[in-house]
């Protein structure tokens, strides 16, 4: 995968998947605009960027504010003359069923990653087009497909960003443009380490949570960054509308780890 000449967006990219697929982009070879609301933690990730020899800017904002994307996205594509791929990642964590969530929580959750999904798109496809195309890579989730208990909000978001992408791919195909998504399983993050302080025992949540995939581990945020490099690459070239799954293999066990391990359903052990 070469990027020399690209120029890349990338939505939340201040820390986690999206500081990580930055980096990536950087070491492939594409000038990467970071989008993002978090200053301080996007100026140092730049920073460290620029000190390994890499292009890379801070565009300040607030991805469910579409005033501020549309700015944003101007200021990028006028610092860099052009856009070829957008990585919308910017996310957010919130628990709830339908009863407990409150009407608040909801919305917070649907404009951070739909309304900003749906802005960042918006925005980014025109200056794509006036570049001649481009990849556009939506980071979305294994709960885009199953869900887990007590979250509402983030599995109805991660279910639309798939609508999203599809229709994207459908629209913007013959304009030379490609959109797909990456759909992690438990990945090391801020925001995954924010949860499991909740417990009150992160460590032993995080190593349940590990155990889930059949890797027997939670995921790095540069494995998901090397499949979200590819997708935005020309080595990508025949793959849109689709999710690639990024998982350690939590989605392929019947009944969960859980089961597999204690032999159900596996016939005697020998």
């Amino acid at each position: 995968m070469q990027m020399e000449g690209k120029v890349a967006v990338v939505t939340g990219g201040a820390a986690g998947i999206g500081q990580a697929t930055a980096q990536k982009l950087c070491e492939l070879g594409a000038r990467v605009a970071i989008l993002d609301r978090n200053a301080e933690a996007a100026q140092a990730t730049i920073a460290a960027l620029e000190k390994s020899g890499h292009t890379a800017s801070f565009y300040r904002c607030d991805v469910t504010v579409e005033s501020e994307v549309k700015a944003a996205m101007a200021a990028a594509v006028a610092h860099y003359g052009a856009l070829h791929i957008l990585v919308s990642n910017a996310g957010i964590q919130r628990y709830g069923d339908v009863v407990t969530t409150t009407s608040a929580l909801w919305d917070e959750t649907m404009d951070v990653h739909v309304r900003g999904c749906f802005h960042a798109t918006k925005y980014a496809i025109p200056a794509m087009l006036a570049s001649g195309g481009g990849a556009i890579v939506v980071v979305a989730s294994v709960q885009s497909f199953t869900a887990i208990n007590n979250s509402v909000a983030y599995v109805a978001a991660k279910h639309a960003l798939l609508g999203i992408t599809r229709s994207i791919a459908l629209d913007f195909a013959s304009q030379n443009i490609r959109a797909n998504c990456v759909c992690p399983g438990a990945i090391e993050t801020p925001m995954l380490r924010e949860t499991a302080e909740q417990t009150g025992s992160p460590e032993k949540m995080l190593e349940s949570i590990g155990r889930m995939h059949a890797l027997g581990r939670i995921g790095r945020p540069d494995e998901v960054a090397n499949a979200i490099a590819f997708l935005a690459s020309d080595d990508a070239s025949f793959i849109t509308g689709t999710s690639l799954i990024v998982d350690g293999g939590l989605l392929v066990p019947t009944g969960g780890m859980g089961f597999q391990e204690s032999g159900i359903g596996t016939g005697e052990k020998v």
